[in-house]
């Protein structure tokens, strides 16, 4: 039988998808060689990148404003700052290397690195998420390759070398840190379902989280934010109404933390008005709420034009007049009971504002708005542990922030939670992680389980028995090779959908 003569002869890869698959490749070898090393060599490596980092904050902080258009450069200097030696300072008392003997239930523990990470950042915190990934990579012994968002491409490839010059500098293989420099739709698919990828971290929009999860891979994700705040008539209304505003003017609210709604009681609606005047908000009539809903939500859903800029080039392109000071746009809100589009998540300094006539009735409220952003955060005005204990019981959410901001409180910077760019959002956010994710999770361990009766007798162990046969230690064992043509083709179609929402919209992007 004849060959089809229309049928291609020659099938050439696509370039970038081809160069993908080389670096996956090279990371490979580097985790094999990495994965090998003692803690202090992981930490001489993880402090080289972690000050390099550090050094270059407000660099990277001014080059991402310009690249994507989004936030504000002395926030982002802080979040890159946030993300190198306060987070290594944070875990360089967790050993993620060295073997533990537990004696007491007759155990020994060996930590198993995951392997290459596939990581994807987005464009609203391209750097600040790029050196977390990279710290958590480097304190779990596991190399990372980065996908940026289209949005923050040249900023997000220029950062990840200057990390990877500095982790080789220090002692690190090469290859252990490195950058996709085209990224696209099939790129992100055949990275994602590449059989040589151990684990993804996505961050991002929902849609490209869900892609991360359909890969076949196993996947960190996290689902978007709605962070709704309550106000406790015990609050001390001023210094609330202060942190309310710092939170969502910081960085012009491009974090996933920052809160979505604001919501106290009727008899205590006046007093929070006038306090957050005076912090630097604008109140919003009804005709000025109702020209702000007509700009920030369509029939397509949220206006990404609006993400990451300021309350008063908001105020100007939805025609309302303010002093150009402000710091946030605050729409009321007289009928909370309604499903009103001000109510979902806002990547911008706006802030819902509405009240209940009691507390059981802001609990409703709070729960029905958290319908959207389930599992992510909440946050609690005010000194009354009862309530804060029934608020915190009533909604599915992993973490209340107590009179802090939720911006920087939930994300680890101004509460004791672990400090991360990737929120857990568990079982109520359909994630498979429901805490702050640190480098803990990019680790498993073999556990050498003994029979727990005492008549049978715990050996002594000589742990210089594996540092001797570390260099000929083999790799770990690899689940069977999968290629994305095993996906039925309904479900490529869906994760190509899927993960084309996200990419289509090259000047917008969620946390």
């Amino acid at each position: 039988m004849s060959a089809d003569p229309n049928a291609a002869r020659l099938v050439v890869p696509d370039p970038a998808t081809a160069t993908a698959h080389m670096k996956i490749s090279r990371a490979q070898w580097a985790v094999r060689q990495f994965g090998k090393s003692s803690r202090e060599t992981v930490m001489t490596v993880a402090e080289a990148v972690a000050r390099a980092g550090h050094a270059k904050a407000k660099h990277y902080a001014d080059w991402a404003v310009r690249e994507t258009g989004f936030g504000v450069v002395e926030h982002k200097t802080i979040k890159n700052e946030l993300s190198t030696l306060p987070l290594l300072d944070y875990y360089r008392d967790l050993d993620l290397v060295g073997p533990r003997i537990l004696p007491d239930v007759k155990m020994v523990e060996l930590p198993r690195p995951a392997g290459v990470i596939f990581a994807l950042t987005p464009a609203t915190n391209p750097i600040a998420t790029l050196y977390y990934k990279a710290m958590l990579a480097i304190l779990s012994r596991n190399a990372i390759v980065f996908s940026p968002h289209p949005a923050a491409r040249e900023c997000s490839f220029d950062a990840a070398k200057m990390l990877a010059e500095a982790a080789e500098a220090a002692g690190a293989p090469a290859g252990l840190i490195q950058c996709v420099e085209q990224p696209s739709v099939p790129l992100v698919q055949e990275m994602m379902a590449s059989d040589k990828v151990a684990v993804i971290m996505a961050t991002g929009g929902g849609p490209m989280v869900r892609a991360a999860y359909s890969s076949g891979n196993p996947a960190l994700g996290v689902g978007p934010g709605n962070a709704v705040a309550y106000v406790d008539p015990s609050a001390k209304v001023d210094a609330t109404a202060k942190r309310l505003v710092e939170s969502k003017s910081f960085d012009n609210s491009v974090l996933c933390t920052n809160e979505s709604v604001v919501l106290t009681l009727d008899a205590n609606r006046a007093n929070m008005e006038r306090a957050l005047r005076s912090a630097g908000a604008h109140l919003c009539n009804e005709a000025d709420t109702d020209k702000l809903r007509d700009y920030l939500f369509s029939e397509h859903g949220f206006n990404v034009e609006a993400v990451g800029k300021s309350a008063a080039w908001i105020a100007d392109k939805a025609g309302i007049r303010v002093n150009p000071s402000v710091r946030i746009l605050v729409p009321t809100i007289t009928a909370p009971g309604q499903d009103d589009q001000l109510f979902r998540e806002k990547l911008c300094p706006v802030l819902t504002l509405a009240s209940a006539v009691d507390f059981r009735q802001a609990i409703t409220i709070a729960a029905q708005i958290l319908k959207r952003g389930g599992g992510h955060s909440a946050a609690f005005h005010g000194e009354a542990p009862g309530r804060l204990l029934e608020f915190s019981d009533a909604l599915p959410v992993y973490r209340v922030v107590v009179n802090a901001p939720c911006s920087q409180g939930a994300a680890g910077f101004a509460t004791h939670l672990p400090p991360s760019f990737m929120i857990g959002t568990g079982f109520a956010g359909r994630s498979s992680v429901g805490e702050n994710v640190g480098p803990q999770h990019l680790v498993h361990w073999t556990r050498i389980a003994y029979n727990k009766d005492a008549s049978v007798p715990f050996d002594n162990f000589d742990l210089s028995v594996l540092e001797r046969k570390q260099p000929n230690r083999p790799a770990p064992v690899q689940a069977a090779p999968h290629t994305p043509s095993a996906l039925p083709d309904s479900d490529r179609d869906m994760l190509r959908q899927l993960i084309l929402e996200e990419l289509r919209g090259l000047s917008g992007g969620n946390t």
